[in-house]
Parts: C-alpha cells; sequence; structure tokens
C-alpha cells in the first residue's frame, strides 16, 4: 500500500495488522506484509559458543533498556545511510520517538566506556516484539543487544521478535520464515485490542 500518515495510532493499527513502513528518503509512505514473514521465536534464539566465550562471559559492555531510545535511533539511520541508503526519515525518528513516550516503543543500549558502540529498538505489542534496526560500532555489539533483548523478553513471557524480512544473519540467530497467514493469526492471539505490551 501506498500513502497514509505515521500517526501513533495508524502505526499501532497496522502493527496490529502485520503491516510496517518501509520507504526511503523522496519516497511516498510505503506498506509492506511480507510473506512469508521472517520470525525468531525466543526458544530457538541461538547463542554461538564463541560469541558466549569471547564476550559475553568477558562482560566487555554495559547493557541498558530505554536509557537513550533517540540515540539508537539515529545511530541506526546513520549507519544504514552510510551503507546503502537509509528509510529511517526525520518522520519516521518522529512517529517512533512518540511511541517511545507512549511506552511502546523500545531500546537496547550497549555502552564500552561510556559510548554508545550497539543497540536495537522496536515496538512492543502483546507478547511481540517487533524489531526495527539495530547497529554496532564494535564487533558483536549488536548481537550483545540482541541477547539481552531476548533475555529479557524471555523474562516477561513474550513469545517471538518480528523480524520481518530473512537475511541469512538472522538465520544464524535462529529466524525462521513463517506463512503470512500464520504469522497475523499469532499476532490476534498476542496482542489486545489496547495494544499494551507485556514490556515492564
Amino acid at each position: 500500500a501506498v500513502g497514509g500518515d505515521l500517526t501513533h495510532t495508524r502505526l499501532l493499527s497496522a502493527y496490529q495488522a502485520g503491516i510496517f513502513p518501509w520507504y526511503e528518503e523522496n519516497q511516498p509512505i510505503l506498506w509492506w506484509s511480507p510473506d512469508p514473514r521472517c520470525v525468531l521465536f525466543l526458544d530457538d534464539f541461538h547463542v554461538s559458543k564463541s560469541l558466549r566465550r569471547r564476550t559475553l562471559n568477558k562482560n566487555l559492555f554495559t547493557v541498558t533498556f530505554d536509557k537513550a531510545f533517540a540515540h539508537v535511533v539515529n545511530a541506526c539511520a546513520g549507519e544504514r545511510k552510510k551503507n546503502q541508503g537509509t528509510w529511517i526519515t526525520p518522520e519516521i525518528k518522529f512517529a517512533y520517538s512518540e511511541l517511545h513516550l507512549l511506552g511502546l516503543g523500545h531500546s537496547v543500549e550497549v555502552w564500552q566506556d561510556d559510548s554508545l558502540v550497539g543497540g536495537v529498538y522496536g515496538v512492543a505489542m502483546g507478547s511481540v516484539f517487533f524489531g526495527e534496526s539495530m547497529f554496532s560500532t564494535k564487533s558483536n555489539a549488536s548481537k550483545v543487544a540482541l541477547y539481552y533483548l531476548v533475555e529479557k523478553l524471555r523474562a516477561l513471557a513474550f513469545t517471538l521478535i518480528d523480524c520481518q524480512v530473512y537475511n541469512p544473519h538472522l538465520e544464524s540467530l535462529g529466524a525462521v520464515c513463517i506463512p503470512r497467514q500464520t504469522f497475523i493469526a499469532h499476532l490476534k492471539e498476542a496482542i489486545p485490542d489496547s495494544h499494551l505490551s507485556l514490556w515492564r
């Protein structure tokens, strides 16, 4: 679909229906609902032995939640713009900052020596976390962010992370592709009409 706006009410309705915005600067707003859909069931998350041994067990980073949401979004936009152009436009930044203020947009921050070196942000509704983007300026920092996100979501009885579109990196972490209708059926069970999430 094409057009519309990025108000929080439209975004929340779209997410509940399995639809998300994805477009580049100077394009109209484009809405997507891929078939199949790439998701990560939390119990299937895979942590490599090398990541656990070389990074997680050494406490190389400090991890926080919702302490620097805007910084994470800006860092994700900057990294993507540097590599291939970004879909995280000023309008997207504003829209997701509004979701954050409403308690639905969330971030994970990875710090090293007080510098933000990795992170992930997304939207939590019901027992589903819709992953939007991640970044890393230090080796494995984005994987560390995802690891601690999964740990938090498991503790709060979330069921899955929506990864939107398949890529081999996500598959290596345990993500799978499921039919769109299966995904939408899961959303109907997992998200209340109030859009409230289990995030605490």
